[in-house]
């Protein structure tokens, strides 16, 4: 099977055969890109060369360009192409890999090589002589395109490797550092999937030099760190024991339970769809985000990173979506992973509301639901929302979410199993549990997070009365005392119900007795 980045340099060889005469290529892995473009050239039947503002144009093995000798002036150079194709100068089929082309395009003083550019798209595929043909294609880091190259470029985003490819590197290293994996590759491979190419081999390196192997978890460990200094994404550890963790929301359970399998090879060859994700609306501290960690255990302890569109936003112009673009990048060559994007009404009011953003929330909404609508990946998401009325309704439609769910404030039963589960992570014997479940059962209307409070609370009240063990009287005063956010909110969450019913899934079955509204669980 080819890698992403074959596929990709092959559509760059055909646009070369077809003779597109400008292709902008958005990747930070200049190198790599190289790599792959000179494959193509020779695709293509092209020679190669390169320019960038230090070294001018060269030839592929570095020597300078005999009649241009170096002159690092893109002028000189884009007028040097135009005397190939008008027949001016020598005949060459050549393309031109610029490497700074972005900054000499930029601003004002970019006005004369914008036209110069454009005169060339504009005339390079009326040049008849196969052997003038030329090429020009730019690599840049950053995606913004002037508006005056937009209409004459072919944009391509250039892919992170895939497992192929990072498998690859590994071999590499592994060969010329004389170095066994002792069964550790696909552990090792798993680990560098979502960085570039020169940061898995530094990750690699790393783990060479600190513990004379390759070792999975300090891959692992290095790559956490490369996406936190990069502010695009937030690597979370999945909730361990799953949905054993999880007291309530039993419908959600079972229904990932039930599509857990979609991600196996068999499921592809039976032809089920991958999934796509589900949208958790609801009451705020009812466990949205903590069945989200629990997910990502119970999908085969897959990685589990935060979205936040809202920390993608940048004063600079342009920076946000190059930004967002990046971390759909990243999630992309994840493979099977859990995406948390938490709060997404609260990142993308500005696309509703109006805020005086210059269009930056409109846009990351725009680009959110086309790659949720087009995506092709193994990316499972999880999105939440306290707050339905203020999202647009092309955020939940069917096709962007396996399911649209409602997370309501715990059942009966549910307090009950929510409490016991906070007396057990808080150290309290959990065999004498149940001494607590009628002030458990009492507590309607307490969030998850009201419920799981109880038990700290509780326990100073214990440790001040002579450090003995809580009791359930020390519950009871602690409920007393606490006013729930459903009295705080009672019209907030009264308007959420009504419109849940009809248009979401409980994510909890009603308990059979009960006349209380349907809920559910918490984060402890």
């Amino acid at each position: 099977m080819p890698t992403k980045s074959q596929i990709t340099a092959d559509e760059c060889s055909a646009l070369m055969r077809a003779r597109n005469p400008f292709i902008w290529i958005r990747t930070g892995e200049e190198v790599r890109a190289e790599g792959y473009l000179y494959e193509a050239c020779k695709t293509a039947k092209y020679l190669p060369r390169t320019w960038d503002c230090a070294a001018g144009p060269c030839n592929l093995d570095g020597s300078p360009v005999a009649r241009l000798q170096g002159n690092p002036d893109i002028g000189a150079t884009l007028d040097y192409i135009r005397g190939i194709a008008m027949g001016e100068n020598p005949a060459e089929r050549c393309a031109w890999i610029l490497r700074d082309l972005h900054k000499w395009v930029d601003g004002p003083l970019g006005i004369t090589t914008c036209r110069q550019i454009r005169n060339l798209a504009r005339m390079l595929p009326g040049v008849n002589d196969p052997n003038r043909w030329q090429v020009l294609i730019v690599i840049a880091p950053s995606g913004d395109i002037p508006p005056d190259l937009v209409g004459d470029a072919v944009v391509i985003d250039w892919p992170l490797p895939d497992r192929e490819e990072i498998g690859g590197i590994l071999d590499r290293i592994a060969r010329v550092c004389n170095v066994d994996l002792n069964g550790q590759r696909e552990p090792a491979i798993d680990a560098a999937i979502g960085m570039s190419g020169l940061e898995a081999e530094a990750c690699y390196a790393k783990s060479l030099v600190t513990s004379k192997s390759i070792d999975p978890a300090i891959v692992a460990g290095e790559k956490k760190k490369i996406i936190a200094r990069d502010k695009i994404l937030e690597w979370m550890d999945p909730l361990e024991g799953g949905f054993e963790r999880v007291g309530g929301l039993d419908v959600i359970k079972s229904w990932i339970t039930a599509r857990a399998v979609a991600n196996t090879a068999r499921a592809r060859a039976y032809g089920l769809k991958a999934l796509k994700g589900i949208f958790l609306a609801g009451v705020s501290g009812c466990g949205k985000t903590f069945i989200a960690k629990a997910i990502a255990w119970a999908l085969g302890r897959v990685p589990l990173v935060r979205l936040d569109l809202g920390a993608m936003k940048s004063k600079f112009v342009g920076e946000s979506e190059a930004r967002l673009r990046k971390a759909f990048q990243i999630i992309d060559a994840l493979g099977p992973c859990v995406v948390l994007v938490d709060e997404i009404e609260k990142a993308l009011a500005g696309a509703t509301q109006g805020a005086a953003d210059g269009g930056v929330s409109a846009d990351a909404l725009g680009a959110f639901l086309t790659w949720m609508q087009e995506r092709t990946s193994q990316a499972f998401v999880v999105a939440t929302a306290n707050d339905i009325s203020s999202l647009p309704p092309e955020m939940l439609r069917k096709g962007r979410w396996d399911e649209l769910f409602f997370v309501d404030v715990p059942t009966a039963r549910e307090r009950v199993e929510i409490v016991r589960a906070s007396l057990a992570s808080n150290g309290c014997d959990p065999e004498k549990a149940g001494a607590y479940d009628d002030v458990a059962r009492g507590a309607e209307n307490f969030t998850g997070a009201e419920l799981a409070a109880l038990v700290p609370e509780a326990m100073f009240l214990a440790f001040a009365d002579g450090e003995r063990p809580v009791h359930a009287k020390d519950l009871q005063a602690v409920r007393s005392q606490m006013v729930p956010l459903f009295d705080t909110a009672r019209e907030k969450i009264d308007g959420m119900r009504r419109w849940a019913k009809g248009r979401a899934r409980l994510a909890t079955t009603p308990d059979v007795v009960s006349t209380e509204p349907t809920g559910r669980v918490l984060d402890m």
